[in-house]
């Protein structure tokens, strides 16, 4: 049965084709990118600071990006604000108003809305945007963010785990360059069903979002021959998260990963 599987998953793989001659990886590759902004103590993760930071440094960011309850778009990493913010509730339920309320690790940093990241940015370096869906809203937060995305002039990609959100990019905005994002869900989400985790694991999604880059855990890339057929067969490019040792970046690259990184400088 398992056999079975991977042979349709193979089938599905080659079926698909990455872009991997879309002009805008003229822009984007060359950088290292710091994940959710470079951030350490006194400076959180996926805050103004932390984006600031990381331009300072010379470097693109990855980030993510969750649809408020008006509509307008936040970034921060996790849907439950308890983590990061030290209350409760989820930033789904928050309004624009209300991000200022909640402060990041216990600082002066505050919910950023993406379009004071963008304007931050304003072209200076490349940005990974990663859609973070939740209960069935890949398509009104895929919608929202590109519409903001719009009159930016920056460089970005857009990337997410939900292959609906791939699914909607494709047929709405084939223009921008999007990515699945991957890692071994068999080892790491046990709140899915089996065949879920399979499918995701091995990339058996891929023909409905055509990906032109796979974002795959770093040290979960050896687990799926999947990611390998998309790599060699369709050139597909590959970004490699997280990285957190000069040790394990510099096998990144040398592999010919797009690096993401955390926890240190390259």
């Amino acid at each position: 049965m398992i056999n079975l599987l991977i042979f349709c998953a193979v089938l599905y793989l080659l079926s698909t084709r990455c872009r991997r001659d879309h002009p805008g990886w003229k822009e984007l590759l060359g950088w290292s990118y710091a994940h959710r902004g470079l951030h350490g103590e006194g400076v959180p993760e996926n805050s103004l600071a932390a984006f600031q930071a990381a331009l300072d440094g010379g470097y693109g960011v990855e980030l993510d990006v969750h649809l408020l309850k008006d509509g307008n778009l936040a970034v921060i990493h996790d849907s439950l604000l308890n983590r990061t913010t030290g209350q409760p509730g989820r930033v789904e339920d928050l309004t624009t108003e209300e991000l200022s309320q909640y402060h990041l690790e216990g600082t002066e940093q505050t919910i950023p809305e993406f379009m004071d990241v963008l304007t931050l940015f304003n072209g200076k370096a490349p940005m990974i945007v990663e859609l973070k869906p939740v209960d069935g809203n890949h398509a009104a937060l895929a919608e929202a963010v590109c519409k903001m995305l719009e009159s930016y002039k920056g460089v970005f990609c857009l990337e997410s785990f939900d292959p609906r959100c791939l699914a909607w990019l494709k047929k709405h905005r084939p223009d921008i360059i999007r990515g699945q994002l991957a890692e071994d869900f068999l080892k790491t989400r046990n709140d899915l069903p089996e065949h879920m985790r399979f499918a995701l694991t091995h990339l058996m999604a891929n023909f409905t979002g055509v990906p032109d880059f796979i974002a795959y855990r770093f040290d979960h890339r050896k687990n799926t021959i999947s990611l390998e057929l998309c790599r060699r067969f369709w050139k597909a490019k590959g970004v490699s998260w997280t990285l957190r040792s000069k040790e394990d970046y510099d096998t990144a690259v040398q592999e010919g990963w797009i690096p993401i990184f955390e926890g240190f400088r390259p």
